[in-house]
């Protein structure tokens, strides 16, 4: 696949909206990437000074959550000269963009324009924060760059949303992000950083549970099984799913925001328990496994609700509660 990068320079204020505030950035440049003559990818990128930076780090605008950020590289912000950002759009929204333009001239140019109308423009959702998704965050100093990458760097929206995505491509970004993050903080062996940190990668899978079991309200009787209610509770919820011969467990599909996830039902009917499995849609590779063992393990020891399991024999992920 044969990539193509077009850039624009955008010299010009672009007024955003987010949750409270509208926030205003002088905008660089805007680039569109190609693949096979086909646009697959937005990117944004802007100068702001530490006073504004640190408004977008307190309000995790443009998704800057802790739990995607990579650590620091090469020290900490100075408190004067701009500090760069990168962002990608987000790939659901790109159809929107390009019905308007066909290259980075247009789309920088449409941008400005939705900016210019008075009839309310921050309602389009080209215009919100949360349409933009944080890759960088640099600056250049005196002895050279200092910052950070994001998640969003390590595995592009566009590639998990590519058809011909392979799992190699996508097992690279996520395990690449991960030691990163590893050896800059659990080297330290900082408790308190690993739980942050888990608390919002658990949050992807956490997802599944908060949305469609938090308030539902008990339906079983006391001579009713784990199993049946298990099975009542999806088919009235409309859930397809595949009942495993012999067991007392089912595979199901479950597609959120973050992403999408084969997860295993299963009942333990002397405990009377119910066990949710997560499965991660891609397996870390044989290199990677002593790292990523090291890094869960840890992870678990600081967490409440739900753990982590890693096979390590094939590299499968998986998220329990």
């Amino acid at each position: 696949m044969n990539d193509y990068t077009e850039n624009f320079p955008l010299d010009k204020e672009l007024t955003l909206s987010d949750s409270s505030n509208p926030l205003t950035i002088p905008t660089t440049s805007l680039s569109l990437t190609k693949q096979n003559e086909q646009i697959i990818e937005c990117r944004l990128t802007f100068h702001v000074t530490p006073e504004l930076y640190h408004r977008i780090d307190t309000e995790k605008l443009f998704n800057l959550k802790p739990e995607v950020r990579a650590p620091m590289n090469g020290g900490n912000f100075l408190p004067s000269g701009d500090i760069q950002i990168e962002t990608t759009l987000q790939p659901d929204l790109l159809p929107q963009l390009l019905e308007k333009a066909s290259n980075a001239e247009q789309a920088a140019n449409y941008l400005v324009h939705l900016c210019q109308q008075p009839e309310n423009p921050l309602t389009n959702k080209l215009l919100n924060t949360e349409s933009w998704l944080c890759l960088s965050v640099k600056q250049q100093q005196p002895n050279g760059e200092v910052g950070y990458n994001t998640f969003w760097n390590y595995l592009n929206p566009s590639t998990i949303n590519h058809p011909e995505a392979t799992s190699e491509e996508l097992s690279a970004g996520i395990v690449n992000f991960f030691q990163e993050w590893t050896q800059a903080n659990l080297a330290e062996a900082t408790q308190n950083a690993t739980s942050e940190f888990l608390e919002g990668i658990s949050s992807i899978f956490n997802e599944l549970v908060d949305e469609k079991f938090s308030d539902t309200e008990e339906d079983t009787t006391t001579n009713q099984s784990i199993f049946t209610a298990i099975v009542n509770f999806f088919e009235s919820d409309q859930w397809q799913f595949v009942n495993i011969p012999e067991t007392s467990a089912l595979r199901l599909l479950f597609r959120g925001e973050n992403g999408q996830w084969t997860c295993y039902a299963q009942a333990r009917e002397e405990q009377r328990q119910f066990v949710f499995y997560s499965v991660c849609p891609v397996k870390a590779p044989e290199n990677k496994r002593l790292a990523i063992t090291e890094f869960i393990t840890r992870a678990n020891y600081g967490m409440i609700m739900g753990n982590f399991e890693f096979d390590i024999d094939d590299g499968e992920i998986r998220y329990k509660t």
